[in-house]
């Protein structure tokens, strides 16, 4: 009689759901608040269908940090805004690594910004991502390590960080919604600093007239976090005069068709399209909020 045999089944044990991600409790006050303006404008622009910056990273972000984003009132429009403003510093940070495939980048008070992982340079690019350390301990957090890839805890005006950065290579300088919130006489003894340290390379920020800076002190979003604007500048072209070497590239009002795309405006709210038109018809009044690249 042949044997009766019973096949056995190996049972492999139920793999265990990863832990889900805690959220981070946030507790930042005044300028530093102000960081989560443009993060969760540049999250939220990047879940629209018609999304110009497409940042997982931001929009991730948001998701995880544990803070009533709502009191901030950010707009539809300040969104897109703001979206416009990063995708065109994005712009010309990719067309300098570009001509510069050894380059350095500088991003000082990056914030939660993910540009580093929106332009995902090429391995020979070195960057550095400066801003406070408990800004920084937060990124560390939120966003994943990369090569090349190095993050800096200190205030922008203090002077030992900027030995960390090596110099001898092109470097683009980006300070994107940083230097409004410095005094007058800070930013020019930094960007001293900064073109003394490097030597060769591009600086790129917004700014505001006087005007221009007491509208933004007065928008709902700032108001909300209590921060003080105190650096405005009227005339880009002074700081040529200031500083040896530095020489002003782009010159970009606001909503310059010169270089921002029509039909990003055409996204807007019909109020929002009617405010740029009218900018666009009185140019002392788009001169309120620039964004300007230099070269040095």
């Amino acid at each position: 009689m042949a044997r009766s045999q019973t096949t056995r089944r190996m049972v492999r044990p139920a793999r265990a759901d990863p832990e889900p991600l805690l959220p981070e409790k946030v507790t930042l006050t005044r300028e530093r608040e102000t960081l989560l303006i443009t993060l969760y404008a540049k999250g939220e622009e990047s879940r629209l269908r018609d999304s110009l910056l497409n940042d997982r990273f931001a929009a991730s972000a948001v998701r995880r940090i544990d803070y009533d984003f709502g009191r901030l009132g950010v707009s539809r429009d300040d969104m897109i805004a703001l979206a416009m403003r990063a995708h065109m510093i994005d712009g010309w940070t990719s067309d300098f690594i570009m001509r510069n495939p050894d380059a350095t980048v500088l991003h000082l008070g990056c914030g939660l910004d993910s540009r580093v992982f929106r332009i995902d340079p090429p391995a020979g690019v070195r960057w550095f991502d400066l801003d406070y350390p408990e800004v920084v301990a937060l990124r560390r957090r939120l966003y994943p390590e990369r090569q090349g890839y190095t993050l800096i805890g200190s205030s922008v005006t203090e002077p030992g960080w900027l030995d960390d950065v090596p110099a001898g290579r092109p470097t683009m300088i980006v300070a994107e919604g940083l230097l409004m919130y410095l005094r007058p006489d800070a930013v020019p003894r930094l960007i001293k600093r900064l073109v003394g340290h490097f030597g060769h390379g591009e600086l790129v920020f917004d700014a505001f007239s006087p005007f221009g800076l007491w509208l933004v002190s007065h928008h709902r979003s700032v108001r909300a976090t209590g921060a003080r604007l105190l650096w405005s500048i009227d005339e880009p072209r002074e700081l040529e005069d200031r500083i040896p070497g530095v020489k002003l590239r782009n010159d970009l009002t606001a909503y310059d068709p010169r270089g921002y795309d029509p039909a990003q405006i055409a996204r807007m709210s019909w109020p929002a399209r009617l405010t740029v038109l009218f900018l666009s018809a009185f140019p002392p009044l788009g001169r309120m909020g620039r964004l300007l690249r230099y070269q040095f």
